[in-house]
């Protein structure tokens, strides 16, 4: 990847090429005519389920990805949403029907957060074309296509989980990065400046973080701003070319947002997973605030 290390010492996993862009629309997902495996991620911290969402209705053919279930861990020391083993992952992704040379297409209810952990966590694991629905099943159905109400059981797929795709962070490198690099917060500014804190027991930031709210990444209506606008807005957060950047949140699930406009801007970024759940797990861990 231009202009960036890698963070870790994982070992890399051979990918394949990348397809253009890491979005795609509507109509272009309806002309591929089934050719493809298409995974709803609709999910929401708090509720309703997702599942719920996806029985009421569905793009046709997508089946439904369960974010705590089948993309992350459960939680514990090592966040909300840690990392699933590459086995257990492996698992879920065949029985959702994912295979390593079928593209993939995530989406969720408009914004894509719950996508974007889709998305960074196939890529992260080997699969080469993954691409998240701009705008979600909103987008969708604006569209005018048809929406299914039955769920669905792909085939089983032959996906491999290869790790090391993608870029991550742990606690201490992320610390690091937030004195010689740009370490991004994607969590709201108030969960940022300590004034609130709806989920973990600390508030406040990673000494050094940037402040760089997820939602000033999609228009009202929940899609991407396009890449000039993303660009501009994380160049003056000081995201320039040759600059090593993370990006953090809650347990890892809008930071996965987070890098993917950065991907969108042409700007590749690192992921700390664990992200502030982990961060506040060791009370020696410095916290700031403002």
């Amino acid at each position: 990847m231009t202009g960036t290390k890698r963070h870790d010492d994982r070992t890399e996993a051979p990918m394949s090429p990348s397809p253009a862009s890491p979005l795609i629309r509507p109509e272009e997902l309806a002309a591929l005519e089934g050719d493809v495996t298409i995974l709803d991620v609709r999910w929401r911290l708090g509720g309703p389920l997702g599942i719920e969402s996806y029985r009421e209705g569905h793009i046709p053919g997508a089946v439904f990805c369960d974010l705590d279930a089948d993309l992350a861990a459960p939680p514990g020391p090592e966040g909300r949403h840690p990392l699933p083993p590459a086995a257990a992952f492996q698992s879920a992704m065949r029985r959702l029907g994912v295979s390593d040379a079928r593209p993939v297409v995530v989406y969720d209810d408009a914004d894509s957060t719950a996508a974007a952990r889709a998305w960074w966590t196939l890529r992260y694991f080997g699969h080469g074309d993954v691409r998240v629905l701009d705008g979600g099943m909103r987008a969708w159905t604006q569209a005018g296509l048809p929406v299914a109400g039955d769920a669905e059981a792909g085939e089983p797929g032959d996906f491999t989980a290869r790790p090391g795709g993608m870029p991550v962070l742990d606690a201490d490198r992320a610390a690091e990065l937030a004195t010689c690099g740009v370490l991004l917060d994607a969590r709201a500014a108030e969960r940022y400046r300590g004034e609130v804190e709806p989920v973990d027991p600390v508030a406040g930031h990673i000494p050094g973080a940037v402040s760089a709210p997820t939602a000033q990444n999609v228009e009202p209506g929940g899609r991407f701003h396009d890449r000039e606008f993303l660009r501009e807005r994380f160049n003056v957060l000081g995201v320039v070319e040759g600059v090593r950047v993370g990006a953090y949140c809650g347990s890892g699930v809008t930071a996965a947002h987070e890098v993917l406009a950065l991907e969108i801007a042409g700007l590749p970024a690192a992921l700390y997973v664990g992200s502030w759940s982990n961060w506040v797990a060791d009370p020696a861990r410095p916290v700031a605030t403002g």
